[in-house]
C-alpha cells in the first residue's frame, strides 16, 4: 500500500483538534463558571477540583486523560491493520505531541489552555503503561507528603524520560529511542508550563491543595 502523506496530516490535525477540546472550560461553563477567571485561572483538572469540587475535578481529569490516549490508540489501530502506511512509533509520537499541543494551545480558547499533565498522561499510557504507572506512583507519594500538585507534577515529569529509559534498558518495557525522546519533550514542556509555580515554590507562596471543609458553592449535584 502506498504511503499517503495526506493521511499523516489528517491524523495529526485530528489529534490536535481532540486535544483542543477544553473539558475544564466546558465543565465549569455548564455550572455557570468561567474557569479562566476562578482559582488559579488554569484550564485544567486541578483548578476544576479547586473551584467546583473533587468530583468535577476527577471527571475533568478522566476526560483530559482520555483525549490524550484516544489519538495514539487510533494511530496504533490504523497502522497495525495496514490502513495507514507508516512507522507506528513515529506517527504515534507525532499524534501524541499534537494532542498535548492542542491541550496547551487549544484552537477553541484562543490558544490559551492548560499545562498538559493529564493529557500527557493519556498519551503515555497508550505508549508505555508501566512507565506511566511508576511516574504516577511517584506523583501520588509526593502529593501525599507535600500537598503541592505542582511540585508532584514537576518532579514526576522531570523523571519521566529517566524512568522510560531505565525500564527499556532492563527489559521491562519496549520503549524505543523516539518514545523516550517524546518523554523528554513532554517533561520539558511540563516544566516550562509550571514556571510560575516554580517561582512560587521557591518563594514559599505556592498554595497547598487543601481538602474542602464545606460544600462548594458551585456543586449543586
Amino acid at each position: 500500500m502506498p504511503c499517503k502523506y495526506s493521511s499523516y496530516i489528517a491524523l495529526i490535525l485530528l489529534a490536535y483538534v481532540i486535544g483542543s477540546i477544553p473539558w475544564a472550560y466546558i465543565i465549569a461553563k455548564a455550572k455557570g463558571v468561567d474557569i479562566r477567571k476562578e482559582g488559579s485561572g488554569n484550564v485544567g483538572a486541578t483548578n476544576v477540583s479547586r473551584v467546583l469540587g473533587k468530583k468535577w475535578g476527577v471527571i475533568c481529569f478522566i476526560l483530559d486523560f482520555l483525549k490524550g490516549a484516544i489519538p495514539v490508540i487510533i494511530v496504533r489501530v490504523l497502522t497495525s491493520h495496514g490502513i495507514v502506511c507508516a512507522n507506528p512509533d513515529y506517527l504515534m509520537i507525532l499524534a501524541a505531541i499534537a494532542t498535548v499541543a492542542g491541550h496547551v494551545w487549544p484552537v477553541f480558547l484562543n490558544f490559551k489552555g492548560g499545562k498538559g499533565i493529564s493529557t500527557s498522561a493519556g498519551t503515555i499510557v497508550a505508549l508505555a503503561p508501566i512507565t506511566l504507572i511508576l511516574c504516577l506512583a511517584i506523583w501520588v507519594i509526593l502529593f501525599k507528603v507535600f500537598r503541592y500538585v505542582s511540585l508532584a507534577s514537576i518532579i514526576a515529569a522531570a523523571i519521566l524520560p529517566l524512568v522510560g529509559f531505565a525500564l527499556a534498558k532492563y527489559g521491562y518495557e519496549k520503549n524505543s529511542t523516539p518514545v523516550i525522546g517524546l518523554f523528554a519533550v513532554l517533561a520539558i514542556l511540563a516544566i516550562i508550563k509550571h514556571k510560575s509555580n516554580i517561582v512560587r515554590l521557591l518563594k514559599g507562596t505556592e498554595h497547598k491543595f487543601e481538602r474542602k471543609k464545606r460544600k462548594n458553592q458551585y456543586d449543586t449535584a
